[in-house]
Protein backbone atom coordinates (compact mmCIF):
# COMPACT_ATOMS: atom_id res chain seq x y z
CA UNK A 1 0.00 0.00 0.00
CA UNK A 2 1.51 3.36 -0.99
CA UNK A 3 1.57 6.59 1.02
CA UNK A 4 -1.54 7.97 -0.68
CA UNK A 5 -3.57 4.88 0.17
CA UNK A 6 -2.36 5.08 3.79
CA UNK A 7 -3.52 8.68 4.01
CA UNK A 8 -6.88 8.09 2.37
CA UNK A 9 -7.41 4.97 4.42
CA UNK A 10 -7.75 7.22 7.46
CA UNK A 11 -9.76 9.91 5.66
CA UNK A 12 -13.36 9.05 4.85
CA UNK A 13 -15.50 10.60 2.15
CA UNK A 14 -17.07 13.12 4.56
CA UNK A 15 -13.72 14.18 6.01
CA UNK A 16 -12.27 14.68 2.54
CA UNK A 17 -15.36 16.68 1.55
CA UNK A 18 -15.05 18.95 4.60
CA UNK A 19 -11.35 19.39 3.82
CA UNK A 20 -12.22 20.56 0.32
CA UNK A 21 -14.80 23.02 1.65
CA UNK A 22 -12.37 24.41 4.24
CA UNK A 23 -9.62 24.97 1.68
CA UNK A 24 -12.11 26.47 -0.79
CA UNK A 25 -13.12 28.96 1.90
CA UNK A 26 -9.49 29.84 2.63
CA UNK A 27 -8.88 30.19 -1.11
CA UNK A 28 -11.79 32.59 -1.43
CA UNK A 29 -10.49 34.71 1.45
CA UNK A 30 -6.95 34.80 0.02
CA UNK A 31 -8.18 35.69 -3.48
CA UNK A 32 -10.38 38.43 -2.03
CA UNK A 33 -7.51 39.77 0.05
CA UNK A 34 -5.12 39.72 -2.91
CA UNK A 35 -7.55 41.61 -5.14
CA UNK A 36 -8.10 44.20 -2.43
CA UNK A 37 -4.35 44.61 -1.95
CA UNK A 38 -3.81 44.95 -5.70
CA UNK A 39 -6.57 47.57 -5.90
CA UNK A 40 -5.15 49.40 -2.89
CA UNK A 41 -1.60 49.57 -4.22
CA UNK A 42 -2.83 50.32 -7.73
CA UNK A 43 -4.04 53.62 -6.32
CA UNK A 44 -0.65 54.48 -4.80
CA UNK A 45 1.46 56.38 -7.33
CA UNK A 46 5.09 55.36 -7.75
CA UNK A 47 7.24 58.35 -6.77
CA UNK A 48 9.59 57.70 -9.70
CA UNK A 49 6.61 58.01 -12.07
CA UNK A 50 7.58 54.93 -14.09
CA UNK A 51 4.97 52.72 -15.71
CA UNK A 52 4.85 48.95 -15.37
CA UNK A 53 6.17 48.64 -18.91
CA UNK A 54 9.10 50.94 -18.16
CA UNK A 55 9.96 49.06 -14.96
CA UNK A 56 9.90 45.76 -16.86
CA UNK A 57 12.23 47.03 -19.57
CA UNK A 58 14.65 48.46 -17.02
CA UNK A 59 14.79 45.20 -15.08
CA UNK A 60 15.38 43.13 -18.20
CA UNK A 61 18.13 45.43 -19.41
CA UNK A 62 19.72 45.50 -15.95
CA UNK A 63 20.09 41.71 -16.17
CA UNK A 64 21.51 41.82 -19.69
CA UNK A 65 18.33 40.50 -21.31
CA UNK A 66 17.66 42.09 -24.69
CA UNK A 67 15.73 39.35 -26.51
CA UNK A 68 12.56 39.51 -24.39
CA UNK A 69 9.69 41.76 -25.42
CA UNK A 70 7.31 43.49 -23.00
CA UNK A 71 3.77 43.35 -24.35
CA UNK A 72 0.32 44.47 -23.27
CA UNK A 73 -2.34 41.72 -23.21
CA UNK A 74 -6.08 41.98 -22.65
CA UNK A 75 -7.70 41.09 -19.36
CA UNK A 76 -7.26 41.74 -15.66
CA UNK A 77 -4.52 40.01 -13.66
CA UNK A 78 -3.48 38.20 -16.85
CA UNK A 79 0.19 39.04 -16.33
CA UNK A 80 2.62 36.23 -17.16
CA UNK A 81 5.96 35.39 -18.75
CA UNK A 82 5.93 33.10 -21.77
CA UNK A 83 9.27 31.27 -22.11
CA UNK A 84 8.36 29.92 -25.58
CA UNK A 85 7.84 33.35 -27.14
CA UNK A 86 10.17 35.15 -24.72
CA UNK A 87 7.58 37.77 -23.86
CA UNK A 88 6.65 39.48 -20.62
CA UNK A 89 2.90 39.91 -20.98
CA UNK A 90 1.33 42.60 -18.81
CA UNK A 91 -2.34 43.41 -18.39
CA UNK A 92 -3.36 47.02 -19.26
CA UNK A 93 -3.72 47.80 -15.53
CA UNK A 94 -0.03 46.95 -15.10
CA UNK A 95 1.47 47.91 -18.47
CA UNK A 96 0.22 51.52 -18.41
CA UNK A 97 -0.14 52.14 -14.68
CA UNK A 98 2.45 54.11 -12.72
CA UNK A 99 1.63 52.56 -9.36
CA UNK A 100 3.27 50.43 -6.67
CA UNK A 101 1.23 47.41 -7.74
CA UNK A 102 2.18 47.80 -11.40
CA UNK A 103 5.89 48.04 -10.60
CA UNK A 104 5.74 45.00 -8.30
CA UNK A 105 3.87 42.81 -10.78
CA UNK A 106 6.03 43.89 -13.72
CA UNK A 107 9.21 43.14 -11.77
CA UNK A 108 7.82 39.75 -10.69
CA UNK A 109 7.11 38.70 -14.28
CA UNK A 110 10.57 39.85 -15.28
CA UNK A 111 11.84 37.69 -12.44
CA UNK A 112 10.62 34.72 -14.48
CA UNK A 113 12.46 36.03 -17.54
CA UNK A 114 15.64 36.22 -15.44
CA UNK A 115 15.03 32.66 -14.24
CA UNK A 116 14.73 31.55 -17.86
CA UNK A 117 17.88 33.38 -18.92
CA UNK A 118 19.84 31.86 -16.03
CA UNK A 119 18.39 28.35 -16.53
CA UNK A 120 16.83 28.26 -13.07
CA UNK A 121 16.31 24.58 -12.27
CA UNK A 122 12.75 24.68 -10.94
CA UNK A 123 11.54 26.73 -13.93
CA UNK A 124 13.21 24.34 -16.37
CA UNK A 125 11.64 21.36 -14.61
CA UNK A 126 8.23 23.02 -14.56
CA UNK A 127 8.43 23.94 -18.25
CA UNK A 128 9.41 20.38 -19.17
CA UNK A 129 6.32 19.10 -17.38
CA UNK A 130 3.85 21.37 -19.21
CA UNK A 131 3.07 18.96 -22.12
CA UNK A 132 2.46 16.12 -19.65
CA UNK A 133 0.28 18.31 -17.44
CA UNK A 134 -1.81 19.42 -20.43
CA UNK A 135 -2.65 15.76 -21.11
CA UNK A 136 -3.23 15.02 -17.41
CA UNK A 137 -5.56 18.02 -17.05
CA UNK A 138 -7.61 16.82 -20.01
CA UNK A 139 -7.85 13.33 -18.51
CA UNK A 140 -9.11 14.61 -15.16
CA UNK A 141 -12.02 16.38 -16.86
CA UNK A 142 -13.77 13.13 -17.73
CA UNK A 143 -12.09 10.24 -15.92
CA UNK A 144 -12.91 11.28 -12.34
CA UNK A 145 -16.70 11.52 -12.62
CA UNK A 146 -17.02 8.58 -14.98
CA UNK A 147 -14.58 6.62 -12.84
CA UNK A 148 -16.67 7.11 -9.69
CA UNK A 149 -19.81 6.00 -11.56
CA UNK A 150 -18.08 2.86 -12.83
CA UNK A 151 -16.64 2.17 -9.40
CA UNK A 152 -20.02 2.23 -7.68
CA UNK A 153 -22.20 0.67 -10.37
CA UNK A 154 -19.78 -1.77 -12.01
CA UNK A 155 -17.22 -2.15 -9.21
CA UNK A 156 -14.52 -1.23 -11.74
CA UNK A 157 -11.76 1.03 -10.33
CA UNK A 158 -9.67 1.23 -13.52
CA UNK A 159 -10.98 4.54 -14.96
CA UNK A 160 -10.98 6.25 -11.55
CA UNK A 161 -7.41 5.06 -10.98
CA UNK A 162 -6.39 6.76 -14.22
CA UNK A 163 -8.14 9.94 -13.10
CA UNK A 164 -6.50 9.90 -9.68
CA UNK A 165 -3.07 9.33 -11.25
CA UNK A 166 -3.64 12.26 -13.62
CA UNK A 167 -4.83 14.45 -10.75
CA UNK A 168 -1.73 13.46 -8.76
CA UNK A 169 0.43 14.82 -11.60
CA UNK A 170 -1.56 18.07 -11.71
CA UNK A 171 -1.21 18.39 -7.93
CA UNK A 172 2.53 17.78 -8.11
CA UNK A 173 2.76 20.46 -10.80
CA UNK A 174 0.94 22.91 -8.52
CA UNK A 175 3.50 22.35 -5.79
CA UNK A 176 6.58 22.67 -8.00
CA UNK A 177 5.12 25.98 -9.18
CA UNK A 178 5.56 27.39 -5.66
CA UNK A 179 9.39 27.69 -5.62
CA UNK A 180 9.24 29.22 -9.11
CA UNK A 181 6.80 31.92 -7.98
CA UNK A 182 8.49 32.65 -4.66
CA UNK A 183 11.89 32.91 -6.34
CA UNK A 184 10.55 35.30 -9.00
CA UNK A 185 9.19 37.57 -6.24
CA UNK A 186 12.49 37.34 -4.36
CA UNK A 187 14.40 38.41 -7.47
CA UNK A 188 11.93 41.23 -8.14
CA UNK A 189 12.11 42.63 -4.61
CA UNK A 190 15.92 42.36 -4.47
CA UNK A 191 16.21 44.31 -7.72
CA UNK A 192 13.66 46.94 -6.66
CA UNK A 193 15.39 47.34 -3.30
CA UNK A 194 18.73 48.01 -5.00
CA UNK A 195 17.37 50.53 -7.49
CA UNK A 196 16.54 53.84 -5.89
CA UNK A 197 15.50 55.22 -9.28
CA UNK A 198 12.57 52.77 -9.30
CA UNK A 199 11.37 52.73 -5.69
CA UNK A 200 12.60 55.64 -3.66
CA UNK A 201 11.33 54.90 -0.15
CA UNK A 202 11.22 52.01 2.30
CA UNK A 203 7.45 52.34 2.40
CA UNK A 204 7.19 51.76 -1.35
CA UNK A 205 9.31 48.64 -1.07
CA UNK A 206 7.22 47.29 1.84
CA UNK A 207 4.03 47.88 -0.12
CA UNK A 208 5.44 46.05 -3.12
CA UNK A 209 6.53 43.19 -0.84
CA UNK A 210 3.04 43.00 0.67
CA UNK A 211 1.39 42.89 -2.76
CA UNK A 212 3.68 40.10 -3.99
CA UNK A 213 3.25 38.12 -0.77
CA UNK A 214 -0.52 37.98 -1.21
CA UNK A 215 -0.05 37.07 -4.87
CA UNK A 216 2.17 34.18 -3.78
CA UNK A 217 -0.47 33.03 -1.30
CA UNK A 218 -2.91 32.49 -4.18
CA UNK A 219 -0.51 29.87 -5.56
CA UNK A 220 -0.22 28.25 -2.14
CA UNK A 221 -3.98 27.83 -1.73
CA UNK A 222 -4.24 26.63 -5.34
CA UNK A 223 -1.75 23.88 -4.54
CA UNK A 224 -3.60 22.99 -1.35
CA UNK A 225 -6.89 22.92 -3.25
CA UNK A 226 -5.39 20.50 -5.76
CA UNK A 227 -4.14 18.34 -2.90
CA UNK A 228 -7.57 18.34 -1.23
CA UNK A 229 -9.19 17.28 -4.50
CA UNK A 230 -6.65 14.50 -4.89
CA UNK A 231 -7.33 13.20 -1.36
CA UNK A 232 -11.09 13.40 -1.98
CA UNK A 233 -11.08 11.34 -5.17
CA UNK A 234 -8.42 8.97 -3.89
CA UNK A 235 -10.59 8.31 -0.82
CA UNK A 236 -13.27 6.85 -3.10
CA UNK A 237 -10.74 4.63 -4.81
CA UNK A 238 -8.86 3.30 -1.79
CA UNK A 239 -11.69 3.19 0.74
CA UNK A 240 -13.82 1.27 -1.75
CA UNK A 241 -11.02 -1.22 -2.41
CA UNK A 242 -10.09 -1.72 1.27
Amino acid sequence: MNHLSLITGYIGYNSAWFLMIAIALVSFIVQWRFRNKFKQYSEVALLSGLSGQEVAVKMLRAHGIFDVQVLSVEGQLTDHYNPETKTVNLSPDVYHSRSIAAAAVAAHECGHAVQHAQAYGWLSFRSAMVPIINVASTLTQWTLFIGIMLLFFANSPFVLAIGVAALALVTFFSFITLPVEFDASRRALAWLDNNYSIMQTTQEHEQAKDALWWAAMTYVVAALSALASLVYYASFLFNRRN
